[in-house]
């Protein structure tokens, strides 16, 4: 039945089936593999040395920025999933409207956030890898690459969580 914001009256049983089986709750596991990805092929190869330095440095360009970002965005990403996830599991179980409210409204704005931000780091991992010169990254190139993909696709899956207008 309809209840507060999209959820079953309060109390209601726990049907795993029926809960993974709704869009937002498919949404958010998709975006939370895509942030995964980006965030392990940037700390598994995004940085590399060569055999006469061997210091680590980022392979977009040399540029320690882009490695962070990536970084950064795809671990809070991955949390804010979880954290929503376990949201949309007890969100039932919350009579209170208000209190729904909120998690809705913050769902939806970090949602929102967090679509920009993927934007930003799409753009900014293709253009420093644009710049990147091929013989820095003989080996990690593919992780690179997935690392941009994901980023793009990440775009969409947050996007997705975000009300369609009517």
């Amino acid at each position: 039945g309809g209840g507060a914001y999209g959820a079953a009256k309060a109390g209601g049983a726990f049907d795993l089936v029926q809960f993974v089986q709704q869009p937002q709750v498919l949404a958010r596991i998709v975006s939370a593999v895509f942030a995964l990805i980006v965030f392990a092929c940037l700390f598994g190869d995004g940085y590399i040395s060569r055999a006469e330095d061997p210091r680590l440095f980022c392979v977009f360009n040399h540029n320690e920025d882009a490695c962070r970002y990536g970084i950064g965005i795809g671990i809070l990403a991955f949390l804010a999933c979880i954290f929503f996830f376990m949201v949309d599991v007890y969100f039932p179980q919350i009579s209170n409207t208000t209190n729904r409210k909120y998690l809705v409204l913050a769902d939806l704005g970090f949602s929102g956030l967090w679509t920009f931000l993927w934007f930003i780091g799409f753009c900014f991992l293709t253009n420093q890898w644009s710049w990147t010169q091929a013989e820095d990254v003989y080996i990690v190139a593919d992780s690179a690459r997935a690392a941009i993909t994901f980023s793009f696709f990440s775009i969409f899956s947050w996007v997705s969580k975000l009300p369609c207008p009517t």
